[in-house]
């Protein structure tokens, strides 16, 4: 396989449009000379929902039981989910749901042994994944929890734009309490990190928005800012890290600020992900920041009433892939430059045997 990264991507759930986008995305003459892909999921969904893209006839897909077995010049599909496992195209159901979970956990053992390089996750239902016993609210804190992360980072990503969020799945009610000059720190330390390991920022500038409307305006429309998020920037700032804010949110990227800082922080997943989407939804990534392995999505749900169609778009499961292929490059060269260029090395000079002479 050379050099190229091994990418596994996880079919998500079996009803929605992770297949068509997979195959689609696939089917990209480019794609093969980047990177060896591993799908994981089914070799009869694929093969279903193959059939109804045309398009997509001219790609070649092997069969096969481990990653280790991976052709570098064909779509590998390894048959984690079981057959019994019932196909209803458009519909959430548990089987769906289960096929999603099961392709997940099979690729993560995989990344933890070595055999692939990156995972890239189609799209789940998070209801149906929780009435399925799994006990996170999404992919982000499954992996947190898997890889023995102390914190994790969802970080939504394009060329352009990159938006972090400090609480990730949270009802709103509970969004406040949550937010504490701890958790913002952690979530600057990991975002200012990893613009530099994963994305080639030498020198990373992070705006922080606020929670309250304009701020807080001086107190008078709530005092997170003053009390929580302000010490958390000027904290970073002590530690090196080149924060501002906080910021207005509506006024923040309604001027187009967002393009002079290279990622914001957004205090709650809405904040972030309203105007990310509405700016960046054709090739917006979803990207787990502050783990040892490397993740990403496609920032779009499972889409059932597109599925079965055959016009969902694949260029954000395109970006999710190249964007991982970009990350796991990035953090090779990162890695290599920052080694102990002065690694010491003991040396043993040769070995004599005594030679006596004969008298």
């Amino acid at each position: 396989m050379g050099q190229k990264i091994v990418i596994g991507i996880t079919q998500g759930d079996s009803n929605g449009i992770g297949y068509e986008v997979i195959i689609k995305a696939l089917s990209d003459a480019r794609m093969l000379d980047m990177c060896v892909p591993i799908v994981y999921g089914s070799s009869r969904t694929f093969g279903m929902v193959r059939k109804q893209l045309p398009e997509t006839e001219q790609i070649n897909t092997n069969i096969i039981n481990s990653a280790k077995d991976a052709h570098s010049k064909r779509i590998n599909i390894i048959n984690a989910v079981p057959d019994t496992l019932a196909v209803e195209i458009g519909q959430p159901t548990a089987d769906g749901a289960k096929a999603a979970i099961i392709a997940l956990k099979a690729a993560v053992n995989d990344l933890k042994e070595g055999s692939i390089d990156a995972i890239v996750t189609a799209p789940f239902n998070k209801h149906t994944v929780a009435c399925a016993q799994f006990s996170f609210p999404g992919h982000t804190e499954y992996l947190i929890n898997e890889f023995g992360a102390k914190d994790g980072l969802m970080f939504l990503c394009t060329e352009h734009i990159k938006v972090g969020i400090v609480t990730n799945h949270l009802p709103l009610s509970k969004v406040s309490s949550a937010i504490t000059k701890d958790v913002i720190l952690s979530k600057l330390r990991l975002m200012n990190s990893s613009l530099k390991r994963d994305f080639g920022c030498v020198r990373p500038k992070i705006a922080v928005l606020g929670l309250n409307p304009h701020s807080g305006d001086g107190g008078s429309l709530g005092t997170e800012e003053i009390d929580i998020i302000i010490p958390s920037i000027e904290q970073a700032n002590a530690e090196n890290i080149v924060a501002f804010g906080p910021y207005s949110p509506d006024g923040f990227f309604g001027t187009g600020m967002q393009y002079k800082f290279d990622a914001v922080l957004a205090m709650y997943h809405d904040q972030g992900l309203i105007p990310f989407k509405a700016l960046a939804f054709d090739n917006g990534v979803n990207f787990t920041a502050g783990l040892p392995i490397v993740r990403t999505s496609p920032d779009h749900g499972t889409a059932y009433e597109l599925a079965g169609k055959g016009i969902a778009n694949p260029a954000p499961m395109l970006s999710a892939i190249y964007t991982a292929i970009d990350i796991c490059n990035n953090r090779r060269n990162y890695d290599e430059m920052n080694r102990n260029p002065l690694e010491i090395k003991h040396f043993e000079g040769p070995k004599y045997e005594k030679t006596i002479m004969p008298e």
